[in-house]
């Protein structure tokens, strides 16, 4: 290394004055103008650094590496949400951009100095820095009102040259480690999150919330076990917010942990009932987004609140979660009118019905209705709701069989009209999908003649003689061949 004269200051010496300055100056991240002096001449030194001789001779390396990254990183934090006012703070998208093409310099020389020496010599000053570096590049690699193409951009190519730098395949290993004995830095980066993940100070920066969420799906089964206490509580806190937006969020994050965690670590310290109780009262928002995403999430989750039990004959099977959901689900459904709603819920009654098996009995006064409503309403020209509760049906009959015959005239008329109904429809549904409606209620027709020992066909000859349309007439002489031919397999 050439000699220094003595009223020059070595590459350390300045390393170490700019990080002062830094230091002093603070980390103003939305304020300031885009293009930042301090981060300029910090740029500079990172490109005019001898970086080998820095990692052999400078012990403090990994915490001057923090320093660096941390404060760029804090530089680089987008504005508060209600600095938004409705638009893009285009000036901190500017700052970001050129805060990510200083990361690309410094992780470019960190790695041309892993090459050129012992990797055990570079990698651990990287270890401090890197969950700092990745916090930087998930905040701004997705579009958000604080990013622009370009520093999407940047950030990605930061995220990209981290990953190698690291020697990572990808996100998840970065975050997991290679393998499950191996530790990750997802410890580390919640670590730096979790000043930002509680009740009071979550809202102060909009970016948390997302990089929580999308740091968290990388990190599955088995690893997030061991995650479970830095990752349940920010979940659910999100998850209880009044907007529906930051509702919705949480609830996936929620769903990802329920997928992910085994089950009797969910069950352990009442973690799973805490779950239960958070997502059920989110099922009294009319708001079908969310309607969704919770029930989606319960039904991977009675599994878990349901273990198998040992029934005795005399005594009634009791009531569990899955049986308050639906009975809920049905009390809303009845009177709804709202077409999302409607859809929704009908999406995800088949579920319900096929979970609980026979035990469907129990909501049967309450399935019948809503059964029958449904299928009287058009529902647009996809026919979606009328499509999943046929289904439902279809599903009731197979399992509730035994109590179906009592029901069979009002389910028969009922699968009739609609049959004549979506014969006679002259708007805009699709063939197909009116080729969908009627071959369904043809199973269930099937199904019903089955469960009555042949009444449905008996019925329907005499609705032959009376009948006029043609395509009604071809639907109800299939269900007539198909029961004949069910009939004489035996089944």
């Amino acid at each position: 290394m050439e000699t220094e004269s003595p009223g020059r200051p070595s590459s350390e010496q300045t390393f170490s004055g700019l990080l002062l300055q830094l230091t002093c100056q603070g980390t103003p991240g939305t304020d300031g103008a885009a293009q930042d002096p301090v981060v300029q001449q910090l740029d500079a030194l990172i490109g005019a650094a001898d970086w080998p001789e820095l990692f052999q001779r400078d012990p403090a390396m990994p915490q001057a590496l923090e320093q660096v990254a941390r404060i760029l990183s804090g530089k680089a934090a987008p504005p508060k949400e209600e600095d938004f006012r409705g638009a893009p703070e285009t000036r901190g998208a500017e700052r970001a951009a050129s805060v990510g093409t200083v990361f690309l310099r410094l992780l470019e020389r960190v790695e041309a100095a892993k090459d050129s020496l012992d990797p055990s010599t570079v990698m651990p000053a990287l270890r401090l820095a890197a969950p700092h570096i990745y916090l930087f590049s998930v905040t701004h690699s997705q579009e958000q009102p604080w990013t622009s193409p370009e520093s999407q951009k940047v950030a990605r190519e930061v995220l990209a040259l981290l990953l190698r730098v690291t020697n990572c395949v990808s996100v998840a290993e970065f975050l997991r480690g290679e393998n499950e004995d191996q530790a990750g830095r997802f410890t580390a980066v919640m670590g730096l999150l979790k000043p930002e993940l509680n009740k009071e100070s979550w809202k102060n920066n909009p970016a948390t919330k997302h990089v929580f969420s999308w740091t968290l799906h990388h990190v599955t089964r088995p690893w997030l076990s061991h995650y479970l206490e830095r990752s349940l509580p920010p979940s659910l806190l999100i998850s209880d917010d009044y907007q529906m937006e930051n509702k919705i969020l949480g609830v996936r994050c929620l769903h990802h942990i329920v997928l992910n965690v085994p089950a009797a670590d969910l069950r352990q310290f009442n973690r799973a009932q805490v779950l239960y109780h958070a997502l059920f009262n989110h099922l009294y928002t009319p708001e079908s987004d969310l309607i969704q995403a919770v029930l989606e999430c319960l039904l991977d989750l009675f599994p878990v609140l349901e273990r198998p039990l040992q029934w005795k004959a005399p005594e009634p099977r009791p009531m569990g979660p899955c049986d308050d959901v639906l009975q809920l689900i049905l009390t809303h459904m009845e009177p709804e009118y709202r077409i999302l709603l409607r859809r929704t819920y009908a999406k995800n009654l088949p579920a319900f019905v096929e979970r609980l098996g026979i035990l469907t009995v129990r909501h049967l006064k309450r399935l019948e209705p809503v059964i029958i409503g449904y299928l009287e309403v058009y529902d647009g020209p996809e026919e979606e709701a009328r499509l999943r509760i046929l289904e439902t049906l279809k599903l009731t009959i197979q399992h509730c069989w035994p109590r179906i015959p009592h029901r069979l005239e009002v389910f028969l008329k009922t699968l009739l009209k609609m049959v004549c109904d979506v014969v006679k429809d002259q708007s805009l549904t699709p063939e197909p999908v009116k080729m969908a409606l009627l071959q369904k209620a043809i199973d269930c027709l099937v199904l019903l003649d089955h469960c009555s020992c042949g009444q449905v066909t008996s019925l329907l000859a005499k609705a032959v003689q009376s009948c006029e349309d043609d395509k009604v007439l071809q639907c109800i002489r299939k269900v007539q061949q198909l029961s004949g031919r069910t009939t004489q397999a035996g089944t």
